[in-house]
């Protein structure tokens, strides 16, 4: 089953991949590898923002993560890559939220269940998942990936 059935499958519409909004470009690839920037959770094309253990609740932060995940792949879809996907390797999760908040493992689940959901053992992956004070745009979550390419 190719990825773009599997996503009609789940009911998964793509977002449009956001453009940069600074000196970057969206995915990089080298060595059988790309890199995916930094997304954010864009939600009816608004920023999801507010921070962890103050307005956010740790279930918005999950689906502000799926909805980072959400634009990850779309930024590999963007780039012709998302059939050639091999393996999720890693994903980064920034969480922003306050100095007393240790449910970061939790929110990026968001991202880290959306993956296997749509790559299957392929999706599985290592993680980071970060507690910052501040995000770009003041959006509650960031997600960044790399994928292993099919050679």
């Amino acid at each position: 089953m190719t990825i773009a059935a599997k996503l009609a499958e789940l009911g998964i519409t793509l977002p449009k991949a956001a453009a940069p909004v600074a000196s970057y470009v969206p995915v990089v690839v080298h060595g059988g590898f790309a890199h995916v920037s930094g997304q954010l959770p864009f939600v009816d094309g608004q920023v999801v923002k507010g921070r962890l253990g103050d307005d956010v609740s740790v279930e918005e932060g999950q689906a502000a993560a799926r909805a980072c995940g959400l634009m990850v792949v779309a930024q590999l879809e963007a780039a012709g890559l998302l059939e050639q996907v091999a393996r999720v390797v890693k994903l980064g999760a920034f969480i922003n939220c306050t100095p007393d908040f240790t449910q970061q493992p939790e929110v990026a689940n968001g991202a880290s269940d959306l993956m296997e959901q749509v790559f299957g053992g392929a999706g599985q992956h290592a993680r980071a998942a970060v507690g910052v004070p501040a995000l770009p745009r003041g959006a509650a979550v960031e997600v960044d990936a790399v994928v292993a390419l099919k050679a």
